[in-house]
């Protein structure tokens, strides 16, 4: 009886012990599972926040651009507005040659009519012509400055060098003016040399509309020069205000 109570308990145990093992092996089994799962989901968000990031930044670039386009555009349009009024003198000009041919039409018939019965009228006829001929040589070197000015290249860099006058800054009015914003962007450049404003926005901990913004001001008020021959623009800090900036304060007795 006692050898079979034994018997009884032996089994029970390698029982326990095999359904132990098959758990244990299970478990692991499910724990592998898990990990590869896991690791599968991070690589899924890890791609996905990358892409969110590669999104954010075509935007980004895609506004920087789109802020280009309209500086651009404003740029041709104060050309034009240039072109025109160069371009209108010529044309009151233009309009009072084609008068003075009219007149002078006027005349030729006149004489012509009254110089019939003279000798002398191949000689006026000639004179006629020629004074005709010189008219026409100034209408067409009339027409052709009008299509030098209509021709004229746009200017890429938009500098001190340009037809845009330069604005004098004076000390005084120039530091006294200007925010702490603007006096960092102004040292930041006279340090650094030609920064974008992605560069500044990124230097300064700015927003891109406060940087936009903030430059469009700096240039109007000719304290930058921009450079506009391909986007985006770059920017740096005129001469005279950088020997400004550079020039020692007076110290304080």
């Amino acid at each position: 009886m006692a050898e079979l109570v034994l018997g009884s308990l032996i089994m029970l145990l390698i029982v326990i012990m095999t359904s132990t093992v098959v758990y244990y092996k299970q478990l692991r089994k499910a724990q592998k599972e898990y990990e590869k799962a896991r690791d599968l989901v991070e690589d899924i968000v890890f791609s996905f926040n990358r892409e969110l990031k590669r999104e954010a930044e075509r935007i980004e670039e895609v506004g920087y651009n789109a802020e280009g386009a309209n500086l651009k555009a404003d740029t041709g349009l104060k050309k034009a507005e240039e072109i025109e009024g160069r371009v209108a003198p010529l044309e009151s000009q233009l309009k009072v040659q084609l008068e003075q041919i009219k007149m002078l039409e006027t005349k030729i018939e006149n004489s012509i009519q009254g110089l019939q019965k003279s000798t002398l009228v191949d000689t006026k006829i000639a004179e006629i012509e020629r004074a005709q001929k010189t008219l026409v040589n100034k209408i067409e070197s009339l027409e052709e400055q009008i299509q030098k000015i209509i021709n004229t290249p746009e200017v890429k860099i938009e500098s001190s060098n340009s037809t845009i006058p330069v604005v004098p800054i004076k000390r005084d009015k120039a530091i006294a003016s200007l925010t702490d914003t603007e006096v960092a962007a102004l040292e930041f450049l006279s340090t650094e040399g030609p920064k974008t404003a992605p560069e500044i926005k990124e230097k300064l901990q700015l927003s891109r509309e406060h940087t936009a913004r903030l430059m469009k001001k700096l240039y109007e008020e000719g304290y930058l020069e921009r450079e506009t021959g391909k986007l985006p623009f770059k920017y740096s800090i005129k001469e005279e205000m950088l020997k400004l900036l550079r020039k020692p304060e007076p110290q304080s007795k």
